[in-house]
């Protein structure tokens, strides 16, 4: 037998204890609904039996298996290998065929499939059961030698990459000297000789390269060919597709063995992919390409370049038409725009797959919002359609179309964007460069999966060959990369480390720029604008408004950062950090006056001097924000960082403030600290130097007053950080407190006068029912909550995470997505212990966090009354929110 191990698996799983599901005309035991046990692709193919489309009959081994087959030592038990041999009994029967029976040969293809669709991650096999009588019994079956001998040359080369792990470009640099001798551009257009020598080559380098002769049993080539597909499970490009999509908790993939049906038959034949919707745009339009003469890999691994979708009607009339049905009936089935594969034989059109079609961010929002308004789908469901970090894509700038651009050449549009950065030609050179700080863009004749974690990497992608469904296209869309595919006046040397454009040529190293939305790579960088996220973005959001249950706020600093936030629909400010507000020249003059100052006197003088500058600033703040609330965390750093560290910085601010640079070094000494993030910040400097905290106090309120009388209505809320202890809290809030009662009595307006606190000590969270008895609202500074609870610089941290991910010690970076299991303690414990002492405490969070939809959901299960985040981040924390809230 075969090479394909036997062994039994492990008694202990409990495992499905069906492994064979049929499907076929008749219909099928599967259905959509089972995708966990039978794959994406496996569950539709039942599905789309069930609905009477023309699937070709087969069998799903479903994803237990591949547990099995791992839990066996990464081999085939042997009861798998008799359901195996069962289901092909079967499929013989039902389709009148035999395997290896040389006058009516079965062939069939073996794919994955896991649950959440992975596009081109593991292998696939075509044309399985094809050995040297079968290929003439095909040849005198269908009348056509040289399709036959086309097909043997797919499977040998195929199963040698996929099962064998050879070489492909040993197998392909055969084929392209065949076409190179006869002067021709497509290995469509070889002749049957030419094919034949290609078949006898390949055997040879086979037996050369592998050791043994090519397998001749069918059964043989089957089993190595499944069990192949379960190994590319846990293959290099699979574990790093889920890493970047954060898939985790599938027991693995299922393999479908399906009969084939031939789209390389002749012209009259062909093959294609296609869209329910254009992916790219949303637009509701049949999308996609074919080729005649050709079989599904020639499609999507950008082989050879395809024919846009609207020409099949001339192609294949009667084709065309079914599949326009096909289209209308599975978009209704399943209320979602579809990837569909299909084949036309002799003029009979064949469904092999259906999926949930990747799209763009864009085209999400605008799929879903249509789909409503269509009454397809809910608003609800509308809302749960669209992922909260596809409006961050949103968001990204366009060219501006007024700048100048060198166009070079023009490709598809394959994913939308606008990108510029160096050139790489490798995957492994873009991910190095990427990690150095680098904005790249990764250019290749075409993509494969080897070269995912590359493009993850890059900023965008660039391929000479492919069309709008290859490989780059598919994924770029997914990833929400910008990629230009097809861009055939693109000659790429890979020796040089060049590529050229009729006279102009492009080095490693040098920037361009792509169009997403064009095609047109430019070179250099050309200048950027805003994006438009479309009318649905604010539809959608709309929507998610009327569903979330908690506000969502901007951390914003500026007049300016306030109004983009209030634009984006943020809700209030949550944190607004007071020392970026000292920076500028005059300000910075007098804020180290007030650091190098020997005593309060002179402290208080220079603090007069930047009292008018905060003013200014919270009015501008609480202007932008008419309404809404403020919250203003009062100065939090240490004060060295105010103070320059180099020599030459050193002799500036001393000329500057007229005193002698040993005065500034000295005072720059005394301020440094071992650990400044633990050391004289937050309230501790307000302790120490209360005038500070008196200041920007006054500040706060007299710019609210000011604002009222010009009957606006503000509502600031002052923020005490960096509390450990009930008492650091109410020593400043007493004092503060009564500065801004004396400065509201004095300008004879009522202004609300709200103080809390910043939960970032963990010894604050467990002192919170006392300091809740005091404080007006909570919000936790989860960047520090984290640093604190784990004990990790978050400026050094990387030197470590890596690794800490790699061998799962961490599930997340804890900076980007909340440790719920111990800061999400915390931060539990301090929300119930401060409303215990005040009910109606107000809670929320100021951090990283604010922005990151898994943290959302967890603050949602929490009861926080708001999340705040970057202005940019306020859409998908508002989309987010209506998620957890639907949770």
């Amino acid at each position: 037998m075969p090479t394909a191990k036997s062994r039994t698996p492990d008694p202990k799983r409990k495992l499905n204890a069906r492994m064979i599901w049929h499907f076929g005309p008749k219909g099928s035991a599967g259905s959509a609904s089972m995708k966990h046990a039978l794959g994406g692709k496996g569950a539709n193919l039942a599905e789309m039996c069930r609905i009477g489309l023309p699937v070709p009959p087969g069998f799903t081994l479903g994803t237990d298996v591949c547990q099995r087959y791992y839990d066996a030592g990464a081999a085939l038990p042997s009861d798998v290998v008799t359901a195996v041999r069962k289901a092909v009994r079967r499929l013989e029967r039902e389709t009148g065929k035999g395997f290896g029976n040389p006058a009516r040969p079965l062939l069939v293809s073996v794919r994955s499939g896991a649950a959440i669709s992975m596009p081109g991650m593991m292998d696939t096999v075509l044309n399985l059961g094809l050995n040297d009588a079968a290929m003439e019994g095909l040849a005198k079956q269908t009348g056509n030698r040289r399709f036959a001998l086309d097909a043997r040359r797919r499977f040998i080369q195929m199963f040698a990459n996929v099962v064998e792990g050879l070489e492909l470009a040993r197998f392909e640099s055969i084929l392209a000297s065949e076409q190179s001798a006869a002067g021709l551009e497509s290995d469509s257009d070889l002749d049957e000789a030419a094919l034949a020598r290609v078949v006898d080559k390949y055997l040879k380098l086979f037996k050369r390269l592998a050791g043994r002769p090519f397998p001749d049993d069918p059964e043989e080539q089957l089993l190595r060919s499944i069990a192949a597909v379960f190994g590319s499970w846990n293959g290099n490009r699979a574990q790093e597709y889920r890493r970047i999509h954060k898939i985790e908790g599938l027991l693995g993939t299922a393999v479908n063995v399906q009969s084939m049906v031939f789209g390389n038959l002749g012209s009259t034949s062909g093959t294609g992919v296609c869209f329910t919707r254009d992916p790219s745009t949303g637009e509701d339009v049949f999308y996609g390409e074919f080729l005649m003469n050709a079989q599904g890999e020639d499609v999507v691994a950008g082989i050879r370049t395809p024919q846009d979708l609207a020409g099949l009607g001339e192609a294949s009339p009667a084709a065309y038409k079914a599949l326009q049905r096909v289209r209308r009936v599975l978009e209704k089935h399943y209320r979602d725009m579809q990837d569909i594969e299909f084949t036309i034989e002799d003029g009979t059109l064949y469904i092999l797959q259906t999926r949930a079609g990747k799209r763009t961010a864009r085209a999400s929002v605008r799929i879903a919002v249509e789909m409503a308004n269509k009454r397809l789908i809910s608003r609800d469901e509308a809302v749960r359609r669209v992922a909260p970090e596809d409006l961050d894509r949103l968001l990204h700038p366009q060219f501006d179309p007024k700048a100048e651009r060198e166009v070079i050449a023009t490709g598809l549009p394959a994913s939308p964007g606008a990108v510029c950065g160096t050139v790489v030609f490798t995957a492994d050179e873009a991910k190095e460069r990427a990690a150095e700080g680098q904005a790249v863009v990764l250019v290749r004749n075409e993509t494969s999966p080897e070269d995912v974690g590359g493009m993850f990497a890059a900023e965008g992608i660039l391929t000479a060959t492919g069309g709008m469904t290859s490989h780059a296209a598919v994924v770029a869309r997914g990833m929400g990369k910008c990629c230009v595919s097809g861009a055939g006046a693109v000659r790429i040397d890979d020796a040089a480390g060049v590529f050229r454009v009729g006279g102009v040529e492009v080095a490693d190293g040098d920037t361009i720029s792509l169009d997403g939305t064009s095609g047109e790579v430019m070179l250099g960088s050309v200048a950027t604008m805003p994006a438009d996220p479309g009318a649905e973005f604010e539809t959608l959001l709309g929507w998610a408004d009327r569903i979330r249950t908690m506000k969502v706020r901007a951390n914003a600093d500026t007049p300016a950062d306030a109004k983009g936030a209030r634009a984006f629909g943020a809700e209030g400010i949550g944190l607004c950090r007071t020392e970026h507000m000292f920076f500028g020249d005059a300000r910075i003059t007098a804020m180290r006056q007030m650091i190098l100052a020997e005593d309060e006197p002179a402290r208080r003088k220079a603090l007069r001097t930047l009292l008018p500058y905060q003013r200014r600033d919270f009015a501008g703040i609480f202007k932008a924000m008419d309404g809404l609330p403020v919250t203003v965390r009062l100065l939090d750093p240490p004060l060295h960082e105010f103070l320059p560290h180099d020599e030459a910085g050193v002799k500036a601010v001393a000329a500057a403030l007229g005193v002698k640079a040993a005065e500034v070094r000295d005072r720059a000494e005394r301020l440094s600290e071992m650990n400044p993030m633990l050391g004289h910040r937050g309230c501790r400097l307000g302790i120490t130097y209360p005038e500070i905290y008196e200041m920007q106090v006054r500040a706060i309120f007299e710019a609210a007053c000011a604002n009222k009388k010009k009957g606006l209505k503000p509502k600031p809320e002052v923020m005490i950080p960096l509390i450990g202890s009930v008492l650091e809290y109410t020593t400043l809030r007493d004092r503060l407190q009564a500065i801004a009662q004396a400065v509201v009595a004095k300008k004879g307006v009522r202004v609300p006068i709200v103080f809390g606190t910043m939960i970032e000590i963990p010894r604050a969270a467990l002192q919170a029912e006392a300091i809740g008895a005091e404080a007006s609202f909570f919000s936790f500074g989860t960047n520090d909550l984290t640093q604190l609870t784990f004990g990790f610089s978050r400026d050094d941290i990387g030197s470590f995470l890596p690794g800490y991910l790699e061998q799962k010690v961490l599930p997340a970076d804890p900076f980007q997505t909340l440790d719920q299991s111990g800061v999400g303690e915390l931060v539990t414990l301090a929300t119930e212990r401060g409303r215990s002492a005040r009910p109606k405490l107000k809670v929320g969070i100021c951090g990283e966090h604010g922005g990151d939809p898994q943290s959302i959901e967890f603050f949602q299960r929490t009861g926080l009354d708001y999340i705040s985040c970057s202005p940019f981040r306020v859409p998908v924390a508002r989309l987010a929110a209506a998620h957890a809230a639907q949770a």
